[in-house]
């Protein structure tokens, strides 16, 4: 296995190539595997975007006068916010976080 870095302005990008396997042409060695760079990215920008969408509409709501569970419901909430996020953000990766990945990677391949 061969471990290359790439040096673009600032940052350091690096990759992991099996050894004798040559990256596309049409694109740079440090983006190999781009379904599960594509994954991560749609992963990260859709869980972060709802995660503070689901956070900031439930501070919006007041707790009920009745029938509230009491801090057993929202540790709960939490984690049902959390599993919201996720389907979400899986649910919507071509429309909402396609085009930023779309954008990420043309800035990629033209550096």
């Amino acid at each position: 296995m061969t471990i290359s870095a790439a040096t673009s302005g600032a940052s350091t990008l690096t990759s992991v190539l099996p050894t004798g396997t040559p990256a596309p042409p049409d694109r740079p060695t440090n983006v190999r595997n781009d379904g599960k760079f594509r994954e991560a990215f749609d992963d990260f920008v859709g869980q972060t975007f709802y995660t503070q969408l689901l956070s900031q509409m439930r501070k919006t709501v007041d707790k009920p006068a009745y029938f509230h569970g009491g801090q057993g419901e929202e540790i709960f909430q939490g984690q049902l916010d959390q599993v919201l996020a996720e389907e979400l953000s899986d649910a919507t990766a071509d429309q909402f976080s396609g085009p930023m990945f779309d954008l990420v990677m043309l800035g990629r391949r033209s550096g």
